[in-house]
């Protein structure tokens, strides 16, 4: 017996990526994703302006995690850059991805907090799958997939004469 003949969905549902399910899908998760990460960097820039001061206070407090002394080196001696980094950073990954302009780099950016995260959280007691690694496959998937291609300003940016004629800016898009 042939797979298909088993398979009751298989003339109804399709998530080829030519298929529209599957870019409402795509546009859907980055829309989503970048509303999370825009809405973390907005309340931060609105409740602390440029000095959150949050970050380098959390990496001080990061004594025993699986990273060592590297966050508690970092929030003492970095915090010029992290105050404003961090609103900002999720203010922009947050803003790209939900107009869908910049998506594979904002994607990538918003991968590395993301890995830092993980990292930093180091709350392994059930296992590494957690919330920031789950937060870092969705990040890795828009990027792959290049989800800004779908419904998002990309699709345009891709068609203007200047990447046109710089073909390695594609990599940066979608």
């Amino acid at each position: 017996m042939s797979y298909q003949a088993t398979n009751p969905l298989s003339n109804e549902f399709e998530l080829e990526l030519s298929r529209p399910l599957t870019a409402y899908w795509l546009a859907t998760l980055r829309v989503v994703v970048g509303w999370w990460f825009f809405h973390a960097g907005i309340t931060k820039l609105i409740e602390n302006g440029l000095s959150f001061t949050g970050g380098p206070a959390y990496l001080k407090g990061m004594t025993g995690t699986a990273l060592g002394p590297i966050p508690v080196w970092m929030g003492n001696n970095l915090a010029w850059l992290i105050e404003p980094g961090v609103p900002l950073g999720e203010t922009l990954i947050g803003l790209g991805l939900m107009v869908g302009a910049l998506v594979r780099l904002a994607a990538f950016f918003g991968a590395v907090f993301m890995t830092l995260f993980w990292v930093g959280n180091a709350g392994f007691g059930n296992g590494i799958v957690t919330g920031d690694f789950l937060g870092l496959l969705l990040f890795v998937t828009m990027i792959v997939l290049a989800t800004g291609r779908y419904f998002g300003l990309d699709a345009l940016i891709e068609r203007t004469e200047f990447v046109r004629n710089r073909p390695r800016l594609k990599y940066l898009l979608g």
